[in-house]
Order: C-alpha cells, then sequence, then structure tokens
C-alpha cells in the first residue's frame, strides 16, 4: 500500500483526521505507514505542526449564553412583557397628564420595579444553579504517555495529535481513537461508549472489514483500558472520534421545553389576553361617560395590573429553587430551575442498568463445589463479608486468585475501594479474601514463571507458578465448557477423582442453574506438574486438569434499588429498561430489581428496532408490557425516546456514557451520573445524580410531585385574591362610582408586600404523604385545571363579596352622592384602606386553607408551616404601616383604621377559612379521591 501522510487519509483533514476503512485489516507493521507514524512516533516538529493543524485534542465547549443574554432573556416573560408595556404607557398617561398626577408617576416606576425585581431573582437563582453544576469534574482524562522522538513522553492529552503512539497499561483511559499495534491481554470497558458492562478483549492483529465500533483492534476515546498493556496509533481526535461524534449528534438534539413551561406560557397567554380585554372593554365604557381619556387609561391599567399576578415569576423561581436544595440533599443536582417540576411530571422513565440499578462492581455471590453451594454475602470490591463453609472452596478461590492479573486498590479519599484491571478478576480476588485466602502470601510462595493470556477463541486463561519444592502447579479459569473439555480428574473429598459423564453434566447442570440466575460463571481447575516438568506448550499445560469448581458473579442491584422501583410502580410510572447490555443480564437484573415480574417480558434488541418502521415503534411503545431494549446504540434511545414523546408520555432518561448523551438531551428531564458519568452525559441532562443511584430518581420525582402540587397551592392563593382586586373594580364602574376602590399601587403592594412571602411558604410545603400514591398528571394536564379554577373562584369569590360589602358600607357612610366623591375624601381614603386591608387579613387565612387539597388543615396543623405563619403575619405588619405611618398614607392615600375595623376584618377572613373547611369536609365524605394505577406487575 503507498504511505500517505495524516491529511491525504481519505477523510477531510478539517476533521483532524480519521480511521480509513482498511486499517483495522491491516497488520500492525503497516499500519505505521497508513498513518504516518513510525514506531518510535511522531518527531517533536511534526507534533507541533500536526497541532497546530489539527487543533487541540478536545471536544468543543457548549456554547452558553452569556451572563447578559441570561439576564435579558429574564425579560421575555410574557408577564414580564405585558407589565413593561404598562410601565411605558403609564409613563406616557403622566406626561399626557394635566395637572400632572405624581400617583400615575410612581404606578410607573412601581411596575418597572416589579419586573425588574422578578428578573433578578429568577437570574439568581438560574445562575447558582448552573455554577454549582459546572463544579462537576470532567471525565476525559488530562494526560497521557506516548513516545515522542522514540522516547517516553507524559503530555497533556489537549496536545495530542492523529499519528501519535499511545502507550496504554491496565488503569489508563484513552484519549482518543486509536489503532492497536502491539498487545498484551489488553481488555477495555466500553460501558461510556456502547453501554456493554462486561470487558471486551481486545487485539492488535488484523480484522475482518465492519463497522469500526466493532474492530477488535481499535480503542475508543472515553473508554479504559482494565486489563493488559499495549501500544496503538492514534487516528482521530477531538470532535472525530466517536465519541466526539456523540457529542455533535447531541448538540443537535433539540432541548424539550418542560411541561411547566408549556403551562406556564399558556397560562401567562391567557391572563394577560383576559386583562388585555377586560382593560380595553372598561376604558371603552369610560370614556362615553365623559370621563376623560388619560384617566380612564390609568383607570384600565390599574384593572389589568389587578389581573396581572406580577409576584408569580419571582415566586415560581424561588419555589423552584427551594426544590432544587432540597433535591440536592437527596444527591440530585438540578441544572435548570424547570427540570425540578418536570421529574415530577414523569410517567415513564428510561433506565440505563449499569452504574445505576447497579453498583458497577461484579461480585462474587455463589459458588460450587463437590457437588456443594457456597454461598457469598457482601457486596462491591470490599472484602466485607463471608464465604458459607469455605474450606472446600478455599482451594478454588486460591487457584483463581493466582490466575489474576487484576489488582485491587486501598480505599480512596472517598473510602470506596476499585479494581486495577479486569473487574470479573476483582470479584474473584475479593471472594478469595472473604475465605481468608493470603493473596500476597500466595503469590510469593507460587510466582508465575508462564501464561498464557485469556483469548475470544478459546476463552481461557492460563498461569504456571513455581513452588518453592522444585514443582510447578498449573492455574486456569475461564469458561465452563472448555474448561470440562481438558480436564480429566474433579477435586474430590479425598482428592482428584476421575471426572465421569454423570460428574460432568453436575458440573453442566450447576453451570446452568447459575446462569439462569443471571449470573456470570466461571470454571476453575488445576493441574500439577511432576517434580522437574516444565510447561510445553499450550495444548499440552491446558491437558489432564482437574476441576475444582465454579464461581458466580454478577453486578450486584443497589440495596435501595428496588424499594424505589416499587415506589415508581405504585405512583403509575412506567419503567423501561435501555441498555447496552446482552438480553438475558438485562432481564436477571430487572428481573431482581422489580421492573420485570412477567414470566415473558418484551425484549426488544437493537437489531429488532433497525427492523421497525415508526409506527411498529410506536406501538410497541404504546403497549402496556413490560419492556426491555438490549443491546442499543444512541440513535436508537434517541428514537425511542422521541416515539414515547409523541405518544403524550413525559420522559425521563437516565445514563452515565457518551452513548445515552442524545437521548439525555432529547427527554423531558435527562439525568445524569455525578460519580461514574461522563462529561458529554453531564453536560447534556437537566440533572446529575451525585450519587448514581436510581433510589435518588424515585426521590426526586416524590419532591418533584410535590413542587408541582406547591405551585397549584399558590396559584390559588395569588389568583383567588386577584378577583378581590378586580370584582370591586367591576362593581364600581357599573355602579357608577367614580373612583376606583383600590388603586393600582396598592394592589402592587398587596402583590409584593403582602403575597409573595407567603406563596413562598407555600411553595415549601413538605410533600404531603400521598404524593407517591397518586397518578402521574397528563402531560397536556393545563396548570388552570378545572379543580384549581374551581376553587380559586370559591375563595376569590368569597373574599370579593366581603371587601366590596366593607367598601360600599364605608362610602355610604358618608351619605354624600357618588359623584361628589373625590380622591382626597377622608371616607373614601378609609373604604380603599379597608378594601386593601381586607384583601390582606383574608389571605392570612387563605393561605392556612390552600395548604391541602382535601385534608382538614387543622388535622396537619395550623402551626406545622411557621414560615407561612411568620409571612402573613409580616403582610398583615406592612399592612398596619400603610395604614398608619404618614409617609406611606401620602404614597398609597390610605388612612388609619380602628380596631372596630380590623375586628370585622378578621371576622371575614375566619369565615372564608370555614367554608374551606366545609367543602373539604363534603369532599371527603361524598367524592372518595382515585388512587394511581398500578403499573403492570406492581403489587400493594
Amino acid at each position: 500500500m503507498t504511505p500517505v501522510a495524516p491529511q491525504q487519509l481519505p477523510v477531510a483533514a478539517s476533521t483532524r483526521g480519521g480511521a480509513p476503512s482498511d486499517v483495522p485489516g491491516l497488520p500492525p507493521e503497516q499500519v505505521f505507514t497508513a498513518l504516518g507514524s513510525s514506531a518510535r512516533g511522531l518527531t517533536s516538529a511534526r507534533a507541533s505542526t500536526d497541532l497546530a493543524h489539527y487543533g487541540p485534542n478536545e471536544l468543543p465547549a457548549s456554547a452558553g449564553r452569556g451572563l447578559w443574554r441570561r439576564l435579558l432573556s429574564q425579560f421575555t416573560d410574557l408577564f414580564a412583557v405585558v407589565l413593561l408595556i404598562a410601565s411605558g404607557i403609564t409613563f406616557l398617561a403622566y406626561g399626557l397628564q394635566e395637572p400632572r398626577d405624581e400617583g400615575t408617576l410612581q404606578l410607573a416606576f412601581a411596575i418597572a420595579a416589579v419586573v425588574l425585581l422578578n428578573a433578578v431573582i429568577g437570574f439568581t437563582q438560574e445562575y447558582s444553579a448552573e455554577r454549582t453544576a459546572e463544579s462537576l469534574q470532567a471525565m476525559v482524562p488530562r494526560t497521557c504517555t506516548v513516545l515522542r522522538d522514540g522516547e517516553r513522553a507524559v503530555l497533556p492529552v489537549r496536545e495530542l495529535v492523529p499519528g501519535d503512539l499511545l502507550v496504554l497499561e491496565a488503569g489508563d483511559a484513552v484519549p482518543a481513537d486509536c489503532r492497536l499495534v502491539e498487545a498484551r491481554a489488553v481488555a477495555l470497558n466500553n460501558a461510556a461508549l456502547t453501554g456493554e458492562s462486561e470487558p471486551a478483549r481486545r487485539t492488535a492483529d488484523a480484522v475482518p472489514p465492519g463497522p469500526l465500533l466493532q474492530a477488535r483492534n481499535c480503542l475508543f476515546m472515553g473508554t479504559d483500558v482494565v486489563a493488559g498493556a499495549g501500544k496503538a496509533v492514534a487516528f482521530a481526535t477531538g470532535s472525530a472520534t466517536e465519541f466526539g461524534r456523540i457529542f455533535k449528534m447531541t448538540a443537535r438534539a433539540p432541548r424539550q421545553r418542560t411541561p411547566l413551561q408549556v403551562q406556564v406560557a399558556v397560562m401567562a397567554r391567557r391572563v394577560a389576553s383576559a386583562a388585555l380585554v377586560i382593560g380595553a372593554l372598561l376604558f371603552a365604557i369610560r370614556i362615553p361617560s365623559g370621563q376623560p381619556v388619560v384617566a380612564s387609561f390609568v383607570f384600565a391599567l390599574g384593572v389589568m395590573v389587578a389581573l396581572v399576578p406580577e409576584g408569580l415569576p419571582a415566586t415560581l423561581s424561588v419555589s423552584l429553587a427551594i426544590g432544587v436544595r432540597r433535591m440536592a440533599r437527596r444527591h440530585a443536582l438540578v441544572k435548570k430551575l424547570l427540570a425540578v417540576e418536570a421529574l415530577g411530571s414523569t410517567t415513564v422513565i428510561c433506565t440505563d442498568k449499569t452504574g445505576t440499578l447497579t453498583q458497577a462492581e461484579m461480585t462474587v455471590t455463589r459458588l460450587w463445589a463437590r457437588g456443594a453451594w457456597h454461598e457469598v454475602s457482601g457486596v462491591g470490591y470490599e472484602p466485607a463479608g463471608t464465604v458459607a463453609d469455605p474450606g472446600p472452596v478455599r482451594e478454588l478461590l486460591r487457584v483463581a486468585a493466582l490466575c489474576c492479573d487484576a489488582r485491587l486498590l486501598p480505599p480512596d479519599e472517598r473510602g470506596g475501594r476499585r479494581v486495577l484491571g479486569d473487574t470479573t478478576e476483582g470479584a474473584l480476588l475479593v471472594a478469595a479474601a472473604k475465605a481468608g485466602v493470603d493473596i500476597a502470601g500466595e503469590e510469593q510462595r507460587a510466582p508465575r514463571v508462564m501464561e498464557f493470556p485469556f483469548d475470544s477463541d478459546r476463552k481461557l486463561m492460563t498461569t504456571v507458578h513455581a513452588l518453592a519444592d522444585g514443582d510447578s502447579v498449573v492455574c486456569v479459569k475461564g469458561a465452563s465448557q472448555e474448561l470440562l473439555a481438558r480436564c480429566t480428574h474433579v477435586d474430590g473429598e479425598g482428592g482428584p477423582e476421575p471426572l465421569t459423564t454423570a460428574t460432568r453434566s453436575t458440573v453442566i447442570e450447576a453451570n446452568d442453574a447459575m446462569a439462569a440466575q443471571g449470573l456470570r460463571v466461571l470454571g476453575v481447575a488445576r493441574r500439577a506438574l511432576p517434580p522437574g516438568q516444565v510447561a510445553g506448550s499450550q495444548e499440552e499445560t491446558e491437558a489432564h486438569l482437574v476441576f475444582l469448581g465454579l464461581a458466580g458473579m454478577q453486578d450486584p442491584p443497589r440495596p435501595e434499588v428496588t424499594d424505589a422501583v416499587a415506589s415508581c410502580r405504585r405512583a403509575g410510572i412506567r419503567i423501561v429498561m435501555v441498555t447496552g447490555d446482552h438480553p438475558l443480564t438485562a432481564e436477571a437484573v430487572a428481573r431482581r430489581v422489580g421492573i420485570v415480574r412477567d414470566p415473558a417480558p418484551t425484549v426488544v434488541t437493537g437489531t429488532d428496532l433497525d427492523a421497525m418502521d415508526t409506527a411498529a415503534l410506536r406501538d410497541l411503545l404504546g403497549r402496556p408490557a413490560e419492556l426491555l431494549l438490549c443491546r442499543v446504540s444512541p440513535e436508537h434511545k434517541m428514537r425511542a425516546v422521541a416515539a414515547l414523546q409523541e405518544l403524550g408520555q413525559v420522559v425521563a432518561v437516565t445514563g452515565d456514557g457518551a452513548n445515552d448523551a442524545p437521548a439525555l438531551k432529547h427527554a423531558d428531564i435527562g439525568v445524569a451520573m455525578g460519580a461514574g458519568g461522563t462529561d458529554v452525559a453531564r453536560e447534556a441532562a437537566e440533572m446529575v445524580l451525585l450519587d448514581d443511584s436510581f433510589a435518588s430518581i424515585a426521590a426526586a420525582v416524590r419532591l418533584g410531585r410535590s413542587v408541582y402540587r406547591n405551585i397549584r397551592k399558590f396559584l390559588i392563593y395569588l389568583f383567588s385574591h386577584n378577583i378581590a382586586e378586580l370584582v370591586p373594580i367591576l362593581v364600581a364602574t357599573f355602579v357608577g362610582f367614580p373612583l376606583v376602590p383600590i388603586t393600582a399601587v396598592q394592589i402592587l403592594a398587596i402583590d409584593l408586600g403582602s403575597d409573595v412571602l407567603p406563596a413562598l411558604a407555600l411553595g415549601a410545603e413538605p410533600p404531603e404523604p400521598d404524593v407517591m400514591d397518586r397518578p402521574p398528571r397528563p402531560r397536556r394536564e393545563p396548570l388552570f385545571s378545572a379543580a384549581v379554577v374551581r376553587r380559586f373562584l370559591f375563595l376569590g369569590s368569597i373574599q370579593a363579596v366581603g371587601v366590596c360589602a366593607v367598601f360600599f358600607w364605608h362610602i355610604g357612610s358618608a351619605g354624600i352622592p357618588y359623584a361628589d366623591f373625590t380622591t382626597d375624601n377622608p371616607v373614601y381614603r378609609e373604604a380603599i384602606t379597608m378594601v386593601q386591608a381586607g384583601i390582606v387579613v383574608s389571605q392570612f387565612f387563605n393561605a392556612q386553607a390552600v395548604r391541602t387539597d382535601r385534608e382538614s388543615v387543622f388535622r396537619i396543623g395550623l402551626w406545622s408551616n411557621p414560615a407561612l405563619i411568620a409571612a402573613g403575619l409580616l403582610g398583615v405588619a406592612i399592612m398596619a404601616a400603610i395604614s398608619y405611618v404618614p409617609f406611606l398614607q401620602a404614597v398609597f392615600h390610605t388612612a388609619p383604621l380602628d380596631a372596630a375595623d380590623w375586628a370585622v376584618l378578621v371576622a371575614f377572613g375566619a369565615l372564608l377559612l370555614a367554608a374551606e373547611e366545609l367543602r373539604k369536609w363534603w369532599l371527603r365524605r361524598f367524592r372518595p379521591p382515585a388512587a394511581a394505577p398500578l403499573a403492570k406487575g406492581a403489587r400493594r
């Protein structure tokens, strides 16, 4: 083949290289020529030139919005737009008035201040959440070992270029896509790229043509070397790698709007439209009556301000921020505030397996030797646990430990252990330690003198060890069937016994029993070489073996996952496992944690999905059957998520690898792993689990549902008093009273001074006990559902009747015609003060009334939310200051109230609470609540 430089490879140079289709099929000595490198690596000069040409070996940083753009985006909310327009018109009205009214100018500044305050609060909360998320560490390694000018050099990963010769060992992260040219028992953990949990063996030999990801002589960025050592030539760096390809696909995936975003936008449009229509209608009514145009404008603006819940954006932001902090305490870091509620609306969770449902730590759980079973307790790589009756299996575990390349590392700074090398071998080492085997001592007493590494053809690994007396012992582990074919004896009570057909069948039955439980099974055998005999060829060494027994291992489920899955099922949430693993492994884990309970769940592979069109996929996902999607690619996962969304589902997706990133971004709520996940996955997700556990997802769903219910509580609270503000204005208009019963400045004082803090306290209400026993709300259910509207109309009507009564009672007590009232009239000022105070006091009682949907507030305790009591009292104190402080009297045109006035208002508020308690009693007695439909296969 003709040598070509990297920039002449049959791919665009602008993509910083790439593997020619025939490179996997070349023998190692020709790979250097094909990739423009050599056995001495690149020269420093060539590497410097290529770095300038290709650019640094890193993924492009996400194009985040600048601070100013993020702050300005807070002013694009429809409520903010309406209020800004109202403020501008009010400034204009002030300029057109003759004489000018200082109250109009105060109103204009007050409206603008409300918009600015909301923007600052929203920006602060989101900026804080994003800064916290950015503190997570990236996963791509920072340095790598290469040969430059024939010498080893440790370089920053970003300086790696195509053609560099990498030196890799067990424990190294692969920093670029590369082709092996030298390999010694190399095994790769591809979970971050493909989702497969078992290590994949790699070779430096040429392989037949096929998809690049399936080439057994190629390594890919973002994966880890778990065993062996070797050298590889980089052929793609940065965004040209497979890792980078998925990153770019993720960047193209659209970010979905959360259900709350959709519903708040709909609500804002409707409320803003209603405010504009009613304001315009009242303006049109006042003009024919002879009212000045400018005064009528100001009046109409007051009506509009009465309808728009000015404090809602700030209340919503802070309430979601409270949910963010609560989730953080449950190890769930939320990057976007609206994601809090989106998780609570989830109807389907598409979860991966390794690391989320399981611990990502292989563990030996059962041993079989001499016809008996031996259970092994303890999970993970911490050698804490026991082996039942360890005597008969101690030799099995000693031999298995000697036949391992992996090493157990001491606890890290977080107190956890990890394995350097193959995780299967790590599990055997831990089991041996549990059985009392001194691994270090055994390695000293029987040092390794020869080995035949594992390969996928014979499925065995063999090591030869020298003993102190001059003898040698052969240790073999691997696939049971392959091992049995090389055994002539089996270990018995009194020593080796002939391996009969019956004994062979017994071993196979034990193997199949463990495999049926989802365990990965390895057989172990040994052979004592006679004195003076040395190991010969591989076939000779692996002949005439004595079979010792079987070891069954698994990646154990996290102990808390089963309860979390059961909780989601009770809540009516469907759980679909989506994994790159083998179907049998996936089903075993799914059955163990409760995702699968039916005898025959629906298992679909990536190949099956390729054969389905969109209609067939929707039909599959629309069935209520338990579903496992196995051996899937990133494209498969994203396609399944999109199909579920088209079916009207709110989809949460969990993942830790780069292969999960496109689906994480496309989902309604993407949940990435923080401890073991990749930077691509964390970048794509809205939420990061700091403990990588599915149980944290279930806890976050519970909190998310609580957030939504709390949002509805403070919506009822806010809009009920909007009715009390609007109705008196409408009544005054239609009875011919020339002035407003409550001014726009008073309305703003109520909305911000007396309403925001109680609404925030409502947003901090803890989850109700039955929050996970109710079905998920439908995706298209409006925020203003019929129940919410009925409730705030009920409460608002009571308040409206009360404030209208006290207003016209005061006005009537003056004994003068309506037309003679002016804004300086003491009776009028006292009347509008009573209206404002009546709303504030009734809202104190209303806040207690809306805390529960059906349960009596007296049952949960009036004082169980002290922040709500304090916020309500503060609102009353502000109202008292507005009534009594001369400076505030001048601003709000108010008058002092006497004790009798306050007594009437308190009695009126208590009446509202009594009416709401009566309504709840009626609901509890005559309308029992609906429970969540059980997910298929769930049990009460």
